[in-house]
């Protein structure tokens, strides 16, 4: 490659993740991520250096979009095309003055620009397909021998989610308000949380939908995941544990949840492809797993404190999850519901066996009852107004690391009410 980018840089050609940016005179458009830099894909349109553009009606539109939503619509092919471009004009042997000319009106330096939101979000659903951390949840509640809900080996548990609500890395979050029912009294109280956590998650984003009434198969679910992100889906617990019986998640959860800026494609992500564990039971016919629908992610989760010290408290990884992607997607549309452009999915909390590899805070203390120890000797049952969540992904090989780009968010004190 001609330009030269940082050493160990999780942007390399070999990912070039999509979002949305603006810097000095450029207003918000499509970027593609190298190295330390944007590319500003519309200016590589102008320059006439993506090679069968004229394919796609509305690519420059597209690609000036304030969201990745329309060029989304122009469908997985678009997608693909335009990765392969601009592995070809960054890959190849160019001239120095072709080079020079790319370096000053197509490049932008990433610590200049600002990143946004990258989705327009429709629709939001929330899985809960990590069976350890299911069955860590079901033990603290009803204990081991009923942990698991008589449905969870059947089927892909979810929830819908509150759009609105979910905002880009780097916007802080406030500590909610809401009903809680302390353990010692019969009555709720009307107090901001005290029990605020956050949940380590992937989530993924759908490119071109389903009309409604027709379900996706299995089989051809993952041709409509034009993307992934990592997924911080904050929770308060004391609020949800009172809230949730009869009808689930509500305002426990709704209140803010935090995505990465970056859009990781199913290309780059290809090679990281596995096959997940074997599940308990013999599942629907509908419900089959195609080969390697697991990815090998590797999660991690830091709290940094006020002091600014960086406290590694956890490490995953997706292929932690039960319910694979295609099960997830076959699943939420067998009834007929129609996924459109930009509806998002997450994966729900992903907990590995070990202690240190569950994706809450809620594991992680169990409860409460096991506080952390951060580096500046204070304890952690959960998060405390200040501390700013960090949370990395990375899939890794001889050819280099795939990097998802931070989701980094402070905890901000509640307001009076």
């Amino acid at each position: 490659m001609w330009l030269a980018i940082e050493n160990e840089s999780e942007f390399g050609l070999n990912n070039l993740p999509f979002g949305i940016f603006s810097s000095g005179d450029r207003d918000k458009r499509v970027g593609v991520a190298l190295g330390q830099y944007i590319i500003d894909v519309s200016a590589l349109l102008d320059m006439d250096l993506l090679v069968g553009a004229s394919a796609y009606d509305g690519l420059r539109e597209s690609l000036l979009s304030p969201s990745l939503n329309k060029l989304m619509g122009l469908g997985n092919a678009c997608r693909k095309w335009l990765r392969a471009g601009l592995q070809d004009i960054f890959g190849s042997e160019l001239s120095a003055e072709k080079q020079q000319l790319i370096i000053n009106k197509v490049l932008v330096k990433g610590d200049t620009a600002t990143l946004y939101m990258p989705i327009a979000c429709g629709d939001y659903t929330d899985f809960y397909s990590s069976r350890q951390h299911a069955f860590n949840v079901g033990t603290m509640f009803r204990g081991p021998e009923n942990a698991l809900m008589p449905n969870w080996l059947h089927l892909p548990v979810g929830y819908h989610g509150r759009s609105s609500s979910i905002v880009v890395s780097g916007t802080p979050i406030r500590r909610p308000w809401g009903q809680i029912k302390p353990a010692d009294s019969e009555k709720p109280i009307f107090s901001a949380s005290k029990q605020m956590d956050f949940e380590l998650e992937m989530a993924y984003v759908i490119g071109t939908g389903n009309e409604l009434g027709t379900p996706i198969k299995v089989a051809d679910a993952m041709n409509h995941v034009w993307g992934y992100m990592l997924f911080n889906d904050w929770s308060a617990r004391d609020i949800q544990s009172w809230e949730y019986v009869p009808l689930g998640p509500f305002l426990g959860k709704n209140f803010g949840s935090t995505i990465s800026a970056w859009v990781v494609t199913p290309e780059a992500l290809e090679p990281f492809r596995i096959e997940g564990d074997k599940q308990d039971l013999e599942v629907l016919p509908y419900l089959n797993r195609p080969e390697k629908s697991h990815l090998d992610i590797h999660l991690e989760v830091i709290i940094k404190t006020k002091d600014g010290v960086e406290n590694l408290i956890c490490k995953s990884n997706t292929k932690n999850l039960y319910w694979s992607v295609a099960q997830q997607i076959a699943h939420h549309t067998v009834n007929g519901c129609n996924l459109q452009t930009g509806d998002i999915s997450a994966s729900g909390t992903i907990s590995g066996s070990e202690p240190d590899s569950y994706g809450s805070m809620l594991e992680l203390s169990w409860r409460g009852t096991k506080p952390l120890m951060m580096k500046d000797g204070t304890e952690r049952k959960f998060l405390n107004d200040g501390d700013t969540v960090i949370m990395r992904a990375y899939a890794e090989n001889e050819s280099g690391r795939i990097g998802f780009g931070e989701v980094v968010s402070e905890l901000l004190p509640a307001l009076d009410y």
